[in-house]
């Protein structure tokens, strides 16, 4: 009689029971023997700082640019940051007495929309051996308010190090749009500002250095919920934002003194086009954020706007570009797709127009492939040769104001 050859069960006790060369197994020790695999997996892929393959800058960089176009003042400054950071974890893990502590050095990346400071962040993610998170700032509120507690980003960062607290403190955090939190006027007011200042306020221990009380499964703190001590001292932090307007605190500073010859001459030199170069933490001070978190970033870097050049080389070059998505998708359903020059330069053009960086590409591009994505894969077609006459055709078709920016 047929019978499981690992718990001994016989068939009619059993809801499956699969036959091998020499036994059976049942799916009950199908089941068990899957959580042991998953459980013996889990703790091979354990962060341990002491296996990790320090990566020089220049090596980081190069991972970046396989990914990211242009930005190499950004690239520079964030492959310094985590080489540092991978430094720090290696210090503190031996034992020698050294007088010298090495302090975290957090960052602050500013730049316009679609320039690629989300994209920068996960593609460091990729390449990373420790607790990697991305965080959205502007779900950020006061505790007590309607809204995330700023202690959620560590509940986030629990989660990726699967609860592990010794990893998680050795994390990297990004939080995203860092200016949305930015103070909402000059003058101090008699109410609250809760998504605001107050969670500038609340962020500032959290970035400095200080043992946290995180809830594991994140949400409200409740009086009996037990907590998890969570130490962010040695957790490096990379913040990004548009800081939309900002040009204008930056030429406002940059033009106080055009009084006199040589003042005129200094203002020359200047580059209207790209004020963003000469960002200063003064300039963040006046945007809005309070000077005890601008001292708190101490790396301030900025992203470029894209020009024609670096636009057209998003859509092809990198190894993840949207050219190479669109001949994916194609592929699957066994279509070869291709796009000619013309088209290339038509995309480009467009996204200068409506003024929406990288992310302003991936949208032209649906707008022109929507009736043929829905189309082809019903067709017996295998070629598609996507030509500049059809792509305006499509593009005149839409309501562009919907593209538009204001």
């Amino acid at each position: 009689m047929d019978k499981c050859s690992f718990c001994g069960r016989e068939k009619k006790d059993t809801n499956l029971l699969i036959a091998g060369i020499s036994g059976h197994i049942c799916d009950s020790c199908i089941e068990q023997a899957y959580e042991i695999v998953q459980e013996e997996l889990k703790k091979n892929n354990e962060f341990d700082v002491n296996s990790i393959k320090l990566l020089k800058p220049k090596e980081i960089k190069k991972f970046l640019d396989l990914y990211v176009i242009g930005q190499d003042e950004a690239k520079k400054y964030l492959s310094v940051a985590v080489y540092n950071h991978y430094k720090r974890l290696m210090q503190h893990t031996r034992q020698d007495n050294e007088d010298v502590e090495i302090e975290k050095s957090n960052i602050i990346l500013v730049g316009e929309t679609g320039t690629g400071k989300t994209l920068l962040a996960r593609t460091i993610a990729k390449m990373l051996h420790v607790p990697f998170t991305i965080v959205d700032a502007t779900v950020l509120t006061e505790a007590g308010y309607v809204g995330e507690d700023i202690e959620s980003i560590l509940t986030r960062l629990l989660q990726v190090a699967d609860y592990n607290v010794e990893a998680a403190e050795k994390g990297i955090v990004f939080i995203d749009e860092i200016d949305k939190i930015a103070r909402k006027s000059d003058n101090p007011s008699i109410t609250r500002d809760v998504s605001g200042e107050g969670v500038q306020q609340g962020l500032l221990k959290l970035l400095e250095g200080s043992i946290i009380n995180v809830p594991p499964q994140g949400g409200r703190k409740h009086p009996d919920q037990k907590m998890i001590p969570v130490n962010t001292k040695n957790i490096l932090f990379v913040c990004g934002g548009a800081f939309d307007g900002i040009e204008r605190k930056i030429g406002q500073r940059l033009n106080t003194k055009v009084v006199g010859y040589n003042a005129k001459k200094k203002s020359e030199q200047i580059d209207q086009n790209n004020l963003l170069q000469y960002i200063a933490p003064q300039d963040l001070k006046a945007f809005g954020l309070i000077p005890e978190i601008i001292g708190r970033l101490p790396v301030l870097t900025y992203l470029h706007s894209l020009d024609r050049d670096a636009l057209r080389s998003i859509l092809t070059e990198p190894k993840n570009s949207i050219i190479k998505q669109y001949q994916k998708l194609f592929e699957i359903d066994g279509i070869v797709l291709t796009f000619d020059e013309e088209v290339l330069q038509f995309i480009v053009d467009k996204a200068i127009e409506f003024k929406l960086g990288a992310r302003g590409l991936r949208s032209i591009c649906e707008v022109i492939m929507m009736d043929t994505m829905f189309e082809l894969p019903s067709t017996n077609i295998d070629k598609l040769q996507v030509t500049k006459k059809y792509a305006k055709e499509k593009m005149e078709k839409v309501n562009l104001k919907r593209l538009k920016v204001a």
